[in-house]
């Protein structure tokens, strides 16, 4: 039964060792324990063997054998259920989202950073090979997550992200750069940068062309995506003292021609995203255009097999159990 199992604790099985010399301590204890009855003759139970008589030892192999079984379970039995060659794609993206009031415009619904978002999360879990890192920007920039393979932590930052938390403003060549400094020293096969903004460059202390270059530099490919539907839309104006925005209709700007100079700078792309269903086609896109296959992996799939070691230990030591306190009851 052990042949095609792997034991995720196998040190557990050195207890087994354990299990012969507790039945030679307990055979010799227990013979000293016996009472001796003294008879001028065995004549008369010679030839009687009772059923409980001849089932008795059966008893102490059953014990044994549910220990045993415990043992095995405490190892944790593996089986190799399936084995996957896996042609990973070696490429660092780093999100960049603008955080700036604007992208609460309600021409998306319900609004453009809630469409972003849940877009954002649906690309990661396109690309399950990749390191992806987030940064944010609205007046300033940080940040958010650094390049992690867990997928998990960079979609909880994803969907926790508002407006609100940084200095309002539009500063696309801070975010920009705050992204191309985390994958300077990145060894990846290919480095990409995906700019969302709504907006025009209005603030921050560094040029978005001068931070293109320097993604340049470093072989950093940005895709720039501009948001907003064309025309005017409804966006905050202004905000109250208590923190909520207040709406009306507003002429929707963004510096194409500035996106596309970083993208076409930098060997990337710039897209256009006047809905919901044209920004999902535009992150699909990118990620067809991002393929780069490069060291084969092999994953290996695993199956818990411990539960029925458990359930047959446990059972047969509770048969055991069992008879001792009735079939083999023994009385004082």
């Amino acid at each position: 039964m052990i042949e095609g199992y792997t034991f995720l604790h196998p040190y557990w099985l050195g207890l087994l060792l354990l299990l012969p010399a507790l039945a030679y301590w307990k055979h010799r204890i227990g013979r000293r324990m016996t009472v001796r009855i003294a008879l001028p003759t065995l004549a008369p139970f010679a030839t009687h063997r009772g059923l409980r008589t001849r089932i008795y030892p059966v008893l102490n192999v059953m014990r044994y054998l549910g220990l045993g079984l415990l043992i095995v379970a405490m190892a944790r039995p593996q089986l190799t259920l399936k084995e996957e060659i896996v042609k990973a794609e070696g490429i660092d993206i780093f999100l960049v989202m603008d955080l700036s009031s604007s992208m609460l415009a309600r021409d998306f619904d319900p609004d453009r950073l809630q469409v972003s978002k849940r877009v954002a999360v649906e690309f990661v879990d396109k690309r399950p090979h990749d390191r992806i890192g987030l940064a944010v920007f609205a007046g300033e920039s940080f940040t958010q997550c650094p390049l992690t393979s867990d997928h998990r932590v960079i979609k909880d930052f994803l969907t926790t992200l508002e407006c609100g938390i940084l200095e309002d403003g539009t500063a696309i060549g801070m975010g920009l750069a705050a992204a191309v400094n985390r994958l300077t020293h990145s060894k990846a096969e290919s480095k990409v940068i995906i700019l969302l903004t709504d907006g025009v460059n209005n603030a921050g202390y560094i040029n978005p062309m001068t931070a293109a270059e320097i993604a340049k530099e470093y072989a950093v490919k940005v895709y720039t995506v501009g948001v907003g539907t064309r025309g005017d839309a409804l966006a905050p104006m202004r905000r109250r003292d208590d923190g909520r925005y207040i709406f009306g209709m507003a002429t929707v700007e963004i510096d194409e021609n500035l996106l596309r100079q970083i993208a076409s700078s930098t060997g990337g792309q710039y897209f256009r995203a006047t809905s919901a269903e044209s920004l999902e086609k535009i992150y699909a896109e990118i990620d067809l255009l991002e393929k780069t296959e490069m060291d084969v992996t092999a994953f290996k799939r695993y199956s818990e097999e411990y539960i029925p070691w458990l359930l047959w230990g446990f059972g047969l030591l509770g048969a055991v159990v069992l008879m001792d306190w009735t079939v083999f009851r023994k009385l004082p």
